[in-house]
């Protein structure tokens, strides 16, 4: 049993990392919703231009087992003469200007502009952002879709979800992932329980690029499922400096244990590609 860094969040202390590949547990794909009442739980997920944010609902996922990637077998240079440009041939770039960074995701990721802002709200308080990221990119954005209170409005649950966010006030890289990556598990798929929140210690990490730091792999582990769209999640959080000596995050987060979850040799891939693109805009203290 590992004893983590003082987590504000007051989550279960983190779990030392199995001999084997990790792997959430195998979910029924998810059912039809029955006659009975979908119950009213829903993690309420925030999509909107920066500065206006507009409570939208529930959240997102991915699945993994995990493997570090370290290479695929590309001939990749050690710094690429343009960030904006992907270092996997047919990958697409996001870039977010306000932290000076850019990584690349699969051709079927949707990436949104870099002014849009995603996260999470708390349930019991909706004006409360619990956290959020900027210029992110959705993968399967209608991957499930549902009334969670019966209101007859219907929110587009997305399958994962991945951006950069600011971190100044952390002390280093390490409290940096491992106070984001178990916040994004809570706040995405288990509010208002804790107790099932899982996470690893922090492992220094170089990317393709050369940009140190550290990451951190949080998951849950029977988190409630009050409808067809709720269900465990995991998150990975990556963090480093921009050019600037700003401390940083890059985020991913998305479900687990159902039918075409992202699995973790694809987010340590995406992970590989994070480096730093030009001059942050202004203080990354926010998203």
């Amino acid at each position: 049993m590992q004893t983590p860094n003082p987590n504000p969040y007051q989550f279960p202390p983190p779990q030392t990392p199995p001999q084997t590949p990790l792997q959430a547990p195998v979910q029924t794909p998810p059912q039809a919703p029955s006659s009975a009442p979908v119950a009213k739980r829903r993690s309420r997920a925030a999509v909107a231009g920066v500065g206006a944010l507009t409570a939208v609902a529930l959240a997102a996922a991915v699945t993994g087992a995990v493997v570090l990637f370290r290479g695929d077998g590309e001939d990749l240079p050690a710094a690429p003469a343009d960030p904006s440009k992907p270092l996997i041939a047919g990958w697409k770039t996001v870039v977010n200007p306000k932290h000076g960074t850019a990584f690349d995701v699969p051709p079927d990721w949707e990436v949104l502009a870099p002014t849009v802002f995603s996260g999470h709200v708390d349930d019991v308080d909706p004006d409360k952002v619990l956290i959020g990221h900027t210029a992110p990119a959705f993968y399967k954005s209608r991957w499930c879709s549902i009334d969670g209170d019966g209101d007859g409005q219907v929110t587009d649950v997305r399958l994962a979800n991945t951006g950069t966010k600011g971190a100044v006030g952390a002390k280093d890289a390490a409290e940096v992932a491992e106070k984001s990556a178990p916040t994004w598990v809570y706040a995405a798929y288990t509010q208002p329980d804790k107790s099932v929140v899982k996470w690893d210690k922090p492992k220094e990490y170089t990317t393709r690029t050369g940009v140190k730091g550290s990451y951190v792999k949080a998951r849950s582990e029977g988190a409630a499922r009050p409808d067809r769209c709720a269900g465990d999640g995991r998150a990975v959080v990556f963090g480093f400096e921009n050019s600037r000596g700003d401390l940083v995050a890059w985020d991913f987060y998305g479900r687990t244990g159902v039918p075409g979850a992202v699995n973790d040799a694809l987010v340590m891939r995406i992970m590989s590609t994070v480096r730093l693109s030009g001059e942050p805009q202004d203080p990354a203290a926010g998203p």
